[in-house]
């Protein structure tokens, strides 16, 4: 068995200094509001732990030492500030029913305007940014309030089926990945596809999506392309 990390150790450290990146780089793309959402990643010894963002600070000013550890029952294991009761009980079960060792959670305004569509989610058929998402989203069209208990995380969870990315109806959504850099880079882009579906919308021009073939060669395509992303990562630590 792997023994527990050290909130100080040096792989913990890098992870903290990069989920604070994310939130930052969130920040300055306009996929942040107010104090709210949340971003984590697990701690890679099996010990079921997660950073997490602390409530209550703007993603534009969270450094290192602001990022939380806490447990999977949501106890703040290390950091100074306390953790905002959504965050733990979303975040807490994809970690444990979706597999995915980074969750990233918004209601950045262009995906979460699509979730209030009666379609709910991005046309993956449209948009090059859009194809790279082909086969593999989920929707969550059944929105149930605040996730403020155990078993609205874990309807939320299972609702997400395994898929990458979950549009939450009437909500915002989720990016879930293995590493921050990756998941970071689909969330971003994302945005931009889901931003340019509404301003073609917005036409009220018929649509041309490509054919399903073709959205999936794009789709592997992209995935085949993720140097791209961690240099992009690389890139936004060096600006912000």
């Amino acid at each position: 068995m792997t023994p527990p990390l050290d909130f100080d150790h040096p792989t913990v450290l890098q992870l903290r200094a990069d989920l604070a990146l994310a939130l930052r780089a969130a920040a300055h793309h306009g996929l942040s509001e107010g104090v709210c959402n949340h971003f984590s990643i697990e701690l890679p010894d099996a010990s079921g732990r997660f950073l997490l963002n602390p409530r209550g600070l703007l993603w534009s000013e969270v450094r290192v030492r602001d990022i939380v550890m806490v447990d999977a029952q949501g106890r703040v294991l290390a950091g100074r500030h306390p953790v905002e009761p959504t965050a733990m009980f979303i975040h807490a079960a994809l970690h444990r029913l979706g597999g995915h060792a980074c969750v990233l959670h918004t209601h950045m305004p262009h995906a979460t305007a699509l979730t209030l569509t009666c379609d709910r989610a991005l046309d993956t058929r449209l948009s090059q940014n859009a194809m790279r998402f082909h086969g593999r989203t989920a929707v969550d069209a059944a929105y149930n309030g605040f996730a403020l208990d155990v078993a609205e995380g874990e309807r939320i969870a299972r609702a997400m089926a395994g898929a990458e990315i979950a549009f939450l109806g009437n909500h915002g959504v989720i990016v879930g990945g293995s590493r921050i850099d990756h998941a970071y880079e689909d969330l971003y882009y994302l945005e931009r596809a889901c931003q340019v579906q509404v301003l073609a919308q917005s036409t009220g021009r018929p649509l041309a999506p490509v054919d399903e073939a073709l959205a999936v060669r794009v789709a592997q395509q992209s995935l085949g392309e993720r140097l791209q992303g961690e240099l992009f990562f690389e890139a936004l630590r060096r600006q912000v």
